[in-house]
């Protein structure tokens, strides 16, 4: 299941050589779900924002915004306590849905510039530079989530302009730390699976001198299998790097910052954004809890509740399996930061956090699988290798299917069965 309105960090997936896989998208629909981003630099504009304290809040200021239907998918969990009720905030009477909203938007504004002062001061600094562009990804996340979530309350064409951009410039930042930990993540999968050579590891836990054949074949190709990962993601990381400094020094990329920076003071919201925040900020961010539910509910659950049920092994079904799993992941990432907005706060539900982390971790495994099976169909490869890799693969793909078992045990602490 696919939507074209989530909003998502992942960054594209690696081409058979290991190398980002890029495209050119002039018009339509992009790959990713994403509208397609023009390759021109994009002229952002700032419409005057509609200030809330200049009209009268209430009645029918919600501008046709009413509270979403009350929602128990047959087929998910009931509401949850960390969902739905998370979502009952106290507001001031006095208080528009843009004097709540605003505030936010500016304080991720203003991370988003500290991440671009901490980038232009961190020259040679790689763990600077890195732990900017890591700033720049989270604040662009948020402020492009935020914009997603509660668009009904602003200027809907600035709206999806900053946000398409956002995204794009997400997307490129985190191509060179995905292709950095996507190979540490697969060199310490392999050094685990092989053993050192001292026999203190091997499949299954039996030390690599007594494992038998397999294990012998697994040592001999484990070696070549690193170094070609390690070129291929080298050589992804090195691309990914360059594409970063490229968008980062592109005038596409000076207008997103100006337009980020005008968000810093102001914030552009339509008509309802001047309607009291106890009319109607709760209802959009309903309704992405909602989809979430519903998206929970597609979820083979069931059978990931047990362990070792090899779903995720199927090869039939291919990596196209793994959409409704990532999918859920970005569902849950916004429902994150709607609660930020509704609460003022950061925290989260540590049930929730915790079903975000196995998220996580079913993605980062998922994409390493992929990303040595596509090491695997590099022409002319020993065999040895290719053996070494496709247990690479299975280990990982077992790592997915533990992802969704720790998903599946920490949404059913959350979420208590709908009652009939």
């Amino acid at each position: 299941m696919h939507n074209p309105d989530i909003t998502s960090d992942t960054p594209p997936g690696l081409a058979p050589d290991g190398t980002p896989a890029v495209s050119t998208m002039t018009s339509g629909t992009a790959s990713s779900g994403f509208p397609a981003v023009p390759a021109a630099p994009a002229v952002l504009t700032s419409p005057a924002p509609a200030r809330a304290g200049r009209r009268a809040a209430g009645g029918k200021g919600a501008a046709g915004l009413a509270a979403p239907p009350e929602h128990t998918p047959e087929h998910a969990p009931g509401l949850a306590p960390g969902l739905s009720s998370g979502l009952v905030a106290e507001f001031s009477p006095e208080l528009s849905a843009g004097e709540v909203l605003a505030p936010y938007l500016h304080a991720r504004a203003a991370d988003f510039l500290r991440g671009l002062r901490l980038h232009t001061e961190s020259g040679a600094d790689t763990a600077g530079a890195e732990e900017a562009a890591r700033t720049l990804r989270a604040a662009a996340r948020r402020i492009s989530g935020t914009l997603h979530t509660f668009r009904p309350l602003l200027d809907a064409a600035w709206a999806d302009q900053l946000r398409t951009e956002l995204a794009w410039l997400s997307g490129t930042l985190a191509l060179e730390h995905a292709c950095t930990s996507r190979l540490v993540r697969l060199l310490d999968a392999l050094s685990r699976l092989a053993g050192d050579g001292t026999g203190h590891a091997g499949p299954g836990g039996v030390p690599a001198a007594r494992a038998g054949d397999g294990a012998r074949g697994l040592t001999v190709g484990a070696a070549r299998a690193g170094a070609l990962l390690e070129r291929q993601l080298t050589l992804a990381r090195t691309r990914a790097h360059s594409a970063a400094l490229q968008a980062l020094g592109s005038s596409r990329f000076h207008a997103v910052a100006d337009a980020v920076a005008l968000l810093a003071s102001e914030v552009p919201l339509g008509p309802a954004g001047a309607a009291r925040a106890t009319e109607v900020l709760r209802a959009p961010a309903t309704v992405v809890e909602h989809r979430l539910l519903d998206q929970v509910g597609v979820l083979p659950l069931s059978r990931a509740a047990h362990p070792y049920n090899a779903e995720a092994l199927a090869l039939a079904a291919g990596e196209a399996q793994d959409a409704p799993w990532h999918q859920t992941r970005s569902l849950l990432r916004l429902h994150r930061y709607a609660g930020e907005v509704v609460h003022g706060t950061a925290e989260q539900d540590p049930v929730l956090r915790e079903a975000g982390r196995a998220l996580d971790q079913h993605r980062d495994a998922a994409e390493a699988a992929g990303a040595a099976a596509a090491a695997a169909r590099t022409p002319r490869i020993a065999p040895a290798t290719a053996y070494a890799l496709g247990v690479l693969h299975a280990d990982q793909r077992h790592e997915v299917e533990a992802a969704r078992f720790a998903f599946q045990r920490a949404w059913s602490r959350t979420a208590a069965p709908a009652v009939s």
